[in-house]
C-alpha cells in the first residue's frame, strides 16, 4: 500500500478545498459555493470522479473551467486520477448556490 494515499474522507475534503480555489470568471464566487459541483466520489485507489455543470451551456468558460478543475484536483497529493463529467441536467439555477454565495451576491 502506498503511504501517500489518504483516507477517502480526508481526500474528499482536500478535493472540496481545491474546488473552492476555482472561480467562475464572470462571478466572483468559487464554483463549489456556486453549486456547479453536483457530485464528488473518491474511489479506493484514490481515483476521483466529479460531476459538474456550468451556469449555462453557452458559458464562455466551457473549455477552461473543467480543465482547471481537473488540474487542481490532480495536483492534490495522493490523487491517482480524475474523471470529470459535464452535465446540464438538472439545469443550473441560482437556488443551487450556498447561503454564503447568495449573501455575497446580495441575493439574501
Amino acid at each position: 500500500m502506498k503511504t501517500n494515499q489518504l483516507e477517502t474522507p480526508d481526500l474528499k475534503e482536500k478535493v472540496v478545498e481545491a474546488l473552492k480555489t476555482v472561480y467562475d470568471p464572470e462571478i466572483p464566487i468559487d464554483i463549489y459555493e456556486l453549486g456547479l459541483i453536483y457530485e464528488i466520489k473518491v474511489f479506493p485507489v484514490n481515483n476521483v470522479y466529479i460531476l459538474m455543470t456550468l451556469t449555462t451551456p453557452n458559458c464562455p468558460s466551457v473549455e477552461e473551467l473543467p480543465a482547471e478543475v481537473k488540474n487542481k484536483v490532480l495536483a492534490i497529493e495522493g490523487v491517482n486520477d480524475v474523471e470529470l463529467d459535464m452535465t446540464f441536467e438538472p439545469p443550473y439555477h441560482q437556488d443551487m448556490m450556498s447561503e454564503a454565495a447568495k449573501l455575497e451576491l446580495g441575493f439574501l
